[in-house]
């Protein structure tokens, strides 16, 4: 299953003003809310990574439960099959 990764992992998250001739320079609520705002966003991806793990946890289950459904009824009729050929070269 392929799933278009820039929504999931976007490539720009903050875009910040570029000035050459000034150095960054933040204070401390500037960086406080940085941080924030980057923590935020964590979370959010982390919350729809969890999702999807969820989701994909739950697929794999009902899989595995169509397997064994299907592996139980190619078993039977495996044995149904075995069945009517020994009754078929018995009554010959």
């Amino acid at each position: 299953m392929i799933r278009d990764l820039s929504k999931m992992y976007p490539q720009t998250r903050h875009p910040a003003p570029h000035q050459p001739a000034q150095p960054f320079k933040f204070t401390i609520s500037e960086s406080c809310d940085r941080i924030k705002e980057e923590f935020q966003f964590l979370q959010a991806q982390y919350h729809s990574l969890k999702l999807e793990c969820e989701k994909l946890a739950s697929e794999k289950t009902e899989m595995q439960r169509h397997y064994v459904m299907y592996y139980e009824m190619s078993y039977g009729l495996n044995i149904e099959m075995h069945k009517q050929v020994s009754y078929f070269f018995i009554t010959i």
